[in-house]
């Protein structure tokens, strides 16, 4: 059985899915450096990638979870040139043992974002 997590901390979905889906884990769909306010993006990756993490962290909330549940994620970057930037940002939101991690390059993301990042947590 699965239960679909909504949070009014991340941006409302932009198609058919879900902000994440509780399956004996909790499946966090990518999330852009979005406000969820206002929907528009913030402005770098640095900044983007601190927004996505927070709604992230939101959606895990709503699931009842945090960060420290997270033992996978997957980053997608327009420009793996930003990766450095991307990766300081990212090391300030997590804790050893940190999630395992991969990625990548892709030509583009929803809405223009720089950087889109989902996750899977764990109890």
């Amino acid at each position: 059985m699965k239960s679909e997590v909504r949070s009014k901390g991340a941006p409302a979905p932009i198609g058919p899915y879900s902000q994440g889906v509780v399956a004996g884990a909790v499946y966090c769909s990518g999330q852009i450096g979005a406000d969820p306010q206002t929907g528009s993006l913030e402005e770098g990756v640095v900044a983007q990638t601190r927004r996505a993490l927070a709604n992230l962290a939101a959606v895990l909330s709503e699931a009842d979870m945090k960060m420290e549940n997270v033992v996978k994620t997957t980053v997608f970057l327009v420009d793996l040139a930003e990766f450095p930037l991307m990766n300081d940002e990212y090391g300030k939101h997590f804790s050893r043992p940190f999630p395992s991690r991969s990625t990548v390059q892709v030509a583009a993301l929803p809405k223009g974002a720089r950087v889109e990042i989902d996750a899977i947590a764990v109890r």
